[in-house]
């Protein structure tokens, strides 16, 4: 293929297929920077110079999982050293603690507890709006509802139902990796499959839930499993307009056991950080909103990553545990003042946003 007269097609129009998206995850050279520029573009079509981001607050919850996936540091066997449950005042020591920081959305960050229940969720959403009735909440992925639907013998559509009902604000996109089954088998063979992360995502959004897309990229997974990644969540988008951006995972290769037992060399490289973030940014045309994680990229490459498709700075954060666990070296936080001089440095404005995407400030 030829990669200036793609680029050309697509800033005029095209809309890219899954074979032409695996061969821009295989650029290299000074090509990328074609690359980056054209990205760069649509993203300013979109959202002109504007970078966003949430105040927010990840609750930590327990790091017992019931998936232990070869992709995370961060969960634990029950009962094994470093595991830990917060019990109900620690719990609400982090959502008073987000209260005072006046955050707008609380996002629940947990293993997946194998004593978890569909009540279990629900009296985490009261704690929450017992303390901070007006935040929005941001939790739970396909994997946990699938789970705690089978736990109830419920319909996943009727957890739905229920979480909504409890308070939830949007839904996670989370325990999506890459959606192809043969890499789940080998990064994630407890979560749910594919086709029932794809059957749960679009239950939430026909019932008016809407959640984030999410990708994690650098494991085991080639350019064509990426694409098509890509191609199923463009296709969701298509049929229900639910997602309110992408969000970038870079794994983090320390202390994984993917790592540990040789199947990767090491996580993704900048090159591939960058041109992960351009690729997703042209073949994603019904998105309007790309975000990078600063925590798992580190604020220099996260800059980077403003200049090659991405506008959203996800939020302030606080507390990401699954991160530092995997062995990413991170901040605790990037407060507003930060991102200012990030965005400032390279022509580009911040705005505070909801999760919704309503712009505060």
């Amino acid at each position: 293929m030829n990669l200036k007269a793609l680029l050309s097609d697509t800033l005029a129009g095209h809309r890219l297929t899954s074979e032409e998206a695996a061969f821009l995850f295989s650029v290299t050279g000074p090509e990328v920077y074609d690359l980056f520029r054209a990205a760069d573009e649509v993203c300013r079509r979109k959202n002109g110079t504007r970078v966003t981001f949430v105040r927010n607050q990840n609750i930590h919850i327990t790091n017992i999982c019931k998936n232990l996936c070869g992709f995370c540091g961060f969960g634990k066997a029950k009962n094994s050293h470093g595991a830990y449950l917060s019990d109900e005042n620690e719990i609400k020591e982090q959502i008073q603690s987000a209260k005072e920081r006046k955050v707008t959305e609380i996002c629940f960050l947990s293993g997946v507890h194998p004593d978890f229940t569909l009540e279990t969720y629900l009296q985490f959403m009261r704690w929450v709006h017992e303390i901070y009735p007006s935040v929005h909440i941001h939790a739970f992925s396909p994997d946990e509802v699938d789970f705690v639907a089978k736990k109830a013998g419920l319909s996943t559509s009727e957890v739905i139902k229920r979480l909504m009902e409890g308070g939830l604000g949007t839904l996670q996109g989370t325990a999506a990796e890459i959606l192809v089954d043969e890499v789940r088998k080998t990064i994630c063979p407890a979560k749910v499959k594919t086709g029932v992360w794809r059957q749960i995502i679009r239950e939430a959004h026909l019932l008016g839930l809407r959640s984030t897309a999410t990708i994690m990229y650098g494991s085991t997974e080639t350019p064509k499993d990426r694409a098509e990644h890509l191609n199923l969540i463009r296709s969701i988008q298509d049929e229900t307009e639910g997602f309110t951006e992408m969000v970038l995972l870079s794994y983090i290769h320390h202390n994984t056991s993917l790592y540990e037992r040789g199947l990767v060399r090491s996580g993704p490289t900048g090159r591939d950080d960058l041109v992960t973030t351009a690729v997703a940014r042209l073949f994603l045309d019904n998105f309007d909103h790309i975000q990078i994680s600063w925590p798992k990229l580190g604020v220099k490459m996260t800059q980077m990553a403003l200049l090659a498709g991405a506008d959203d700075l996800a939020g302030t954060m606080y507390l990401d545990d699954v991160t530092d666990e995997a062995g990413g070296d991170t901040k605790r936080n990037l407060d507003h003042g930060g991102m200012e001089y990030m965005c400032s440095d390279i022509g580009k404005v911040l705005a505070e946003r909801t999760t919704l995407y309503s712009i505060i400030s």
